[in-house]
């Protein structure tokens, strides 16, 4: 059974990362999945990204995923932009794909609601997703909630292919969104993503960290009246890092009044630091050995290209496209 899922590299990771995604890829490792976990690269040019920061952010997502726990010798960690038969996919599969389809998408009619400008890299972006994703021939693609609908297009996108050709080139993917992958929230209770800058980063400095923790939003509830955990920003996030019965113990201090927002930030950092620290040695070591980390990128993106050039050999081949550089 073979799993797909990338991350864009636009910033420093935050906890909502790791919580939506980064997490069920350590999961599926650990259940032998086949996994395929790139660097969203080419989907961050949408956005025209400085190009130093672009590399920065590159290279701090593969020191994220190894940090995380995915071993190499498991999964396949690559670059999308080192697999140029992306691309070529994308195209081919453009010509099967009905305009309405990527109107659809939400990233597309999110930004036609704000009237904001959409340049056709922004339109084609489910398009390319979809190309990821098919290149590889993926079972399951580990998703938040919020991005279950890319999987849709592209099973929609593979089962139009599939039928003119009369002929399963593709195999139709799922969404894996376990029952207790959550959206977890920022600090002013929106999804947490960086366009809202309500992120809390990962592997952010001490500082940094404490700052971004304080700076969660809660209302005016007097210190010693009852608060309502549900309502709570902070017990939001705190119930992910902890066991039931710890987030039942903040549940009930909220309850009983006399407990401030404060002390739940407080435990709030406390284990934000303990749940990342190992995290965070094993990538300062990664860090200093990134001729480990180069030759990491550089294999998995030699193994994820050979199953590329085998995908796009079916594919040129039942469409009838003659020209084939690969022998």
């Amino acid at each position: 059974m073979r799993a797909l899922s990338g991350i864009k590299p636009t910033g420093t990771l935050h906890i909502g990362n790791y919580f939506g995604a980064a997490k069920q890829f350590e999961m599926m490792q650990e259940k032998n999945y086949e996994g395929y976990y790139f660097i969203a690269d080419y989907h961050t040019l949408n956005g025209y990204p400085e190009p130093a920061k672009l590399t920065d952010y590159t290279w701090n997502v593969v020191l994220d995923y190894l940090a995380f726990g995915l071993d190499p010798q498991k999964s396949v960690i690559f670059l999308q932009s080192q697999v140029p038969e992306v691309v070529e996919l994308a195209f081919i599969l453009g010509n099967y794909t009905p305009m309405g389809l990527l109107q659809r998408a939400h990233s597309y009619k999110d930004k036609t609601a704000k009237n904001e400008l959409i340049n056709v890299g922004l339109f084609y972006y489910p398009l390319l997703m979809s190309a990821d994703i098919l290149l590889y021939k993926s079972n399951v693609v580990p998703v938040g909630k919020d991005q279950k609908q890319h999987v849709e297009i592209a099973r929609d996108i593979a089962e139009k292919f599939n039928l003119h050709y009369q002929k399963d080139v593709f195999v139709l993917p799922e969404p894996y969104i376990p029952e207790d992958v959550a959206i977890v929230p920022g600090t002013d209770g929106q999804k947490m993503s960086k366009s809202y800058q309500n992120t809390i980063e990962m592997f952010a400095d001490d500082a940094t960290l404490k700052k971004q923790i304080m700076g969660i939003l809660s209302d005016s509830t007097p210190l010693e009246a009852p608060k309502d955990p549900a309502k709570c920003h902070i017990y939001n996030i705190f119930k992910l890092f902890v066991t039931k019965e710890r987030s039942n113990e903040m549940a009930e201090k909220l309850l009983a009044g006399g407990y401030g927002y404060g002390h739940a930030k407080k435990e709030l950092l406390e284990a934000v630091h303990t749940f990342f620290d190992p995290m965070r040695k094993k990538r300062a070591e990664l860090a200093g050995n990134m001729d480990f980390v180069e030759k990491v990128l550089r294999e998995g993106s030699e193994k994820a290209r050979t199953v590329a050039i085998e995908t796009i050999k079916e594919v040129k081949k039942v469409t009838g496209l003659v020209g084939n550089i690969y022998n």
